[in-house]
């Protein structure tokens, strides 16, 4: 299975809708390859919804979307049993958690509890209603939003819950250049409407199994190790990385790798990940913060300072 031919196919084509953004298509699709989940964390209006949904139709995949509000119940996004007359039996009716692509907006509206229960679904790729378990379809990635700047009736995430998304990204504002191209793409139609399927969900799961396979030297292990232990005992730090951030970068960097059409990982893969992999992984202190020290800016620093592994040959 080629991984780079796939991953070209769906960023050029998710590409023509989410213009300039190539690299933050890249990190989602590293994120698919691994079975990781994405936390989208940006200001409204920059396409994170036409994001998921562009994904989801160059995969021909089912994409449900889900919109976050404080009165939300854990069975609206599960599903339920019905009690069904001609039967004489509960039947289940599955919720919108139950698709290949699912887009959870504004996840921080909804309470704790309703948090809870994507989350678990995100976790252990099933639902149980009443007893019953369903699995989830494959692939399966749920990407969650949430709004950095309004924070009134939210629900935020507690740190348990966030070390559970693969990786965070942020799409930020399009260059004036690409904004221009926004406005002509669109004058007489959302592209969205006519993108097509590039790919089926059965090369994905192919795709999948191939990066577990790229090469990761024990020198590049060690430096996972020694960025992800770096933030556990960084002064500026009140709790650092956990080993599943270990396990994430790791993934991360061989999938990046896959991508770029390497079946062995090198430093730079696990740099272009770090931030997005291990920043919302990571409690910067309160005074740190007030001198405007951010998780981000630390993983930054420390890729910066600690030794970078040579390069050794390939076994």
């Amino acid at each position: 299975m080629d991984v780079a031919i796939l991953a070209r196919r769906l960023s050029d084509n998710v590409e023509r809708v989410i213009l300039g953004k190539h690299d933050e298509v890249q990190r989602l699709l590293a994120a698919l390859l691994c079975q990781g989940h994405v936390l989208l964390e940006d200001v409204p209006g920059v396409g994170k919804t036409v994001l998921a949904k562009s994904v989801a139709k160059s995969l021909g995949c089912s994409f449900r979307r889900i919109q976050c509000t404080p009165d939300m119940l854990p069975s609206d996004i599960t599903g339920v049993s019905v009690f069904s007359q001609k039967t004489g039996e509960f039947e289940y009716h599955p919720g919108p958690v139950v698709a290949q692509v699912v887009l959870a907006d504004e996840v921080n509206r909804a309470t704790p509890k309703t948090q809870a229960a994507l989350l678990e679904a995100m976790e252990e790729r099933q639902v149980t209603v009443d007893g019953k378990t369903v699995a989830l379809p494959e692939p399966f990635l749920v990407v969650a939003t949430q709004n950095p700047i309004e924070y009134e009736g939210t629900y935020p995430l507690p740190e348990a819950q966030l070390d559970r998304f693969f990786l965070r990204l942020k799409l930020g504002y399009p260059s004036p250049e690409d904004e221009m191209a926004i406005l002509e793409v669109q004058r007489q139609g959302h592209p969205l409407e006519t993108i097509t399927q590039v790919a089926a969900a059965g090369e994905v799961l192919l795709a999948q199994k191939a990066v577990q396979v790229v090469y990761v030297d024990d020198l590049i292990k060690r430096y996972i190790v020694d960025l992800v232990g770096a933030t556990r005992s960084h002064s500026e730090v009140y709790l650092g990385a956990s080993p599943r951030g270990s396990l994430s970068l790791y993934r991360a960097s061989q999938a990046y790798a896959a991508i770029a059409g390497r079946d062995y990982v090198l430093p730079d893969d696990v740099k272009q990940m770090a931030v997005d992999v291990l920043a919302h992984r990571v409690i910067v202190n309160p005074s740190a913060r007030i001198r405007g020290l951010t998780a981000d800016s630390l993983i930054e620093e420390l890729l910066g300072r600690l030794p970078v592994p040579g390069a050794a040959a390939r076994a």
